[in-house]
């Protein structure tokens, strides 16, 4: 062989090792710096799970780096073409929820599995909405979209689906949790304002409100990221707690360097900061969530009005749903609210379910003691499958039933 050649080959194994060296070495650091907590069942799958989602989101950045493509454009083709499984839809179910993953990543395939879950267990159609995502495509995009898909199912649902349009549910979880309290906060608004009714209901704008919301790990606000579950959980994946934040940005279009200034709470006007402190104090929690890793933060980070000017449609009802006014949040219908221990998100459920009682509306609550952010997911889905998905799934089956 030619000494050039050789060199060549030389040269560029030396180089495709030390990229393989760095991608196991970050996966490695990443890995350290995450936590399992001891109360987990079947920790070792979650480990190699969040093993594999940080392998994939290092390889998109090195591809990034390389000018190759960017590192969400690769994660989200690696998603739909290696973890995605779509099964041919059996006789008689009918599979048409709002889906996960930051406003970011995630689409109908991905969420298929949960679906048809819902759909044979509780007899339901279930319509499965996809929305452009972030950061293609910013605030308030997926909500319109969203918007759009209901207002067309109400107006078909009848006719083709056989659906009673006064009896249709919305749902989704964790930004799919977000993207349905919103809807039905603006379905709400926008019935207030023209004042038309339908029986003992008001309609909104594509027809009747819905009659009931499912909201499943929901993100529902973006003021405090140092509730008691931000801190307990702040390392539990596959939610990391700077990963809830980055996020919300992508949503809104906001510049990810300023993640370390949401995470202290400079974008929070001080006029605003009591009112926000009562909605999110700890005591409106169940003591048990207080009894692990919790240490009262006390709020000394000092206001920035640019960051706040720059993201001040996160603190909007529409993205916070949780911040929204009374008037407004007391009009929101019957809900389903699912919460897991070891998921940073765990607080925004329950400081939501408080606001809603105290307002007068049904609230159904689960609480899933061993699970995680999004453990719901992980049905059907053979070794990696978790038992406590089945059980979260089922609260909500037994919930939709009952409407």
């Amino acid at each position: 062989m030619d000494i050039g050649w050789a060199i060549l080959i030389i040269g560029f194994a030396a180089v495709f090792a030390a990229l393989l060296l760095l991608v196991i070495g970050v996966i490695y650091s990443e890995m350290m710096n995450s936590e399992i907590p001891a109360g987990l069942g079947n920790r070792w799958k979650l480990h190699l799970g969040h093993g594999l989602l940080v392998g994939v989101a290092v390889g998109g950045r090195v591809l990034e780096r390389l000018g190759l493509c960017h590192q969400v454009t690769f994660t989200r083709w690696f998603r739909s073409r290696f973890l995605t499984r779509v099964n041919p839809v059996p006789p008689g179910l009918r599979v048409k929820d709002r889906h996960f993953s930051g406003w970011v990543m995630g689409s109908i395939d991905g969420a298929d599995e949960v679906c048809r879950y819902l759909a044979k267990e509780s007899g339901t159609t279930v319509v499965s909405v996809g929305y452009r995502l972030a950061p293609e495509h910013r605030y308030p995009t997926q909500l319109d979209d969203c918007q759009a898909a209901t207002c067309h199912f109400l107006a078909v649902a009848e006719a083709e689906f056989g659906v009673d349009p006064g009896r249709v549910m919305v749902g989704g979880d964790s930004s799919g949790g977000n993207l349905a309290a919103a809807l039905c906060l603006r379905l709400a608004t926008e019935a207030e304002h023209s004042g038309e009714e339908e029986g003992e209901r008001k309609r909104g704008s594509c027809g009747p409100l819905p009659c009931a919301q499912l909201l499943l790990c929901p993100a529902l606000q973006m003021a405090d990221f140092s509730s008691p579950s931000y801190q307990q959980n702040h390392a539990v994946p596959p939610l990391f707690r700077a990963r809830s934040a980055f996020y919300f940005l992508q949503y809104l279009g906001g510049d990810a360097a300023l993640c370390a200034d949401v995470l202290d709470g400079v974008h929070v006007p001080p006029e605003l900061r009591p009112l926000y402190r009562d909605w999110l104090s700890p005591s409106n929690l169940p003591p048990e969530c207080l009894a692990r890793g919790y240490r009262r933060h006390a709020a000394t980070a000092e206001y920035d009005a640019e960051v706040y000017h720059a993201l001040k449609d996160g603190l909007r009802g529409e993205v916070s749903p949780l911040l929204a006014d009374e008037a407004i949040l007391g009009k929101s219908p019957p809900t389903f609210l699912l919460t897991c221990e070891y998921d940073v998100l765990r607080d925004d459920g329950l400081f939501y379910r408080k606001r809603l009682l105290d307002l007068g509306v049904q609230v159904a609550w689960q609480h899933v003691q061993d699970g995680f952010h999004g453990v719901h997911n992980f049905v059907n889905r053979g070794w990696l499958s978790f038992p406590a998905a089945a059980l979260a799934l089922d609260g909500v089956v037994g919930f939709v039933k009952t409407q």
